[in-house]
């Protein structure tokens, strides 16, 4: 599921399109985030269902090679571990993974079936392909490890699938390290034995909310908020401020004073971070300052209204 860092991401690129585009049709720009959030768990999907696609190319060149006039004996009688590896199975029975993809009509890799072939002749030419289909011991534990190696080491890096996937959906490019972690933390939770229920894409609907709400709240007072960094800032004029920094303070400072039980130092290391990935080199550091003198400055003018986890 998305994370309130990422939400936080997704808000901030949708504040800085809309400062940028000086639109101010709030009902438009906020579908756009929900879509693009929406968008990223498109993209899980895929990757999960690519999996299966790369085990269904090997079942079918097996298919094929048994079939040819002079088979060799390693074709006629090929070693069917990877066809029969518990975590493709796993998925591609997923009833509500099925069911994701034909409603929303992702078939991509029945489209474009060159990257899934480019994904198995990698796979096939790996040292951990060779170790795993010669291995003579076979466990549901075994086969996980297998998965999760190949997706680290060979269809996460994969320059040519994240080129496909950024032509796409221009969103992906900033959603793949986060969808990968996803993946990966799918794949090692895994049991035998049980079905593979896709999960929601929220923790819950105060997660969902938080999305439109913070950008609503920023969006509605950033000219108010702009002017607290300011009368922080006295030595820099807001042109010298870069974009992306001055919108994280403006979110921090939003959550500050709208968002009662964020606890303070949770919002500044979160923009802190969120920083050191979208800004220049020296921006946490500068962020973490002008923050740290607003918050403050909120405490001591008893601005704050902090309840619940929030006093935290």
């Amino acid at each position: 599921m998305i994370n309130r860092r990422h939400i936080r991401v997704k808000v901030m690129q949708s504040v800085y399109a809309m400062l940028q585009s000086k639109n101010d049709v709030l009902d438009k720009e906020e579908k756009y985030l929900y879509n693009s959030i929406d968008k990223m768990f498109d993209l899980y999907v895929l990757i999960l269902r690519l999996f299966v696609e790369v085990k269904n190319l090997e079942k079918n060149n097996m298919k094929i090679s048994q079939k040819k006039f002079l088979a060799t004996s390693e074709e006629l009688n090929p070693k069917t571990k990877f066809i029969n590896n518990a975590i493709f199975k796993l998925l591609e029975e997923s009833v509500s993974l099925n069911n994701y993809l034909e409603d929303k009509k992702l078939n991509y890799w029945t489209l474009d079936t060159e990257y899934v072939n480019d994904i198995w002749k990698v796979t096939k030419e790996s040292t951990i392909y060779k170790k795993y289909i010669n291995s003579e011991t076979t466990s549901f534990q075994e086969d996980k490890e297998f998965v999760a190696a190949l997706f680290k080491e060979i269809i996460a890096p994969n320059e040519k699938l994240a080129d496909y996937f950024e032509d796409k959906s221009i969103g992906w490019v900033d959603d793949i390290p986060f969808v990968n972690t996803w993946v990966l933390k799918t794949i090692n939770q895994l049991k035998p034995n049980k079905p593979f229920l896709l999960g929601h894409l929220y923790k819950d609907d105060d997660d969902k909310k938080f999305v439109v709400e913070l950008f609503r709240k920023v969006v509605l007072n950033h000219t108010e908020f702009e002017k607290e960094v300011q009368d922080k800032t006295p030595n820099w004029d807001a042109d010298r401020i870069a974009e992306i920094d001055m919108i994280l303070i403006k979110m921090a400072i939003c959550e500050f004073l709208k968002f009662p039980s964020i606890p303070s130092r949770v919002t500044i290391n979160e923009y802190i971070e969120i920083s050191k990935d979208y800004s220049t080199n020296k921006s946490s550091y500068f962020i973490n300052g002008v923050l740290d003198k607003i918050l403050k400055d909120f405490t001591v003018t008893k601005r704050l209204n902090k309840i619940g986890r929030g006093l935290l």
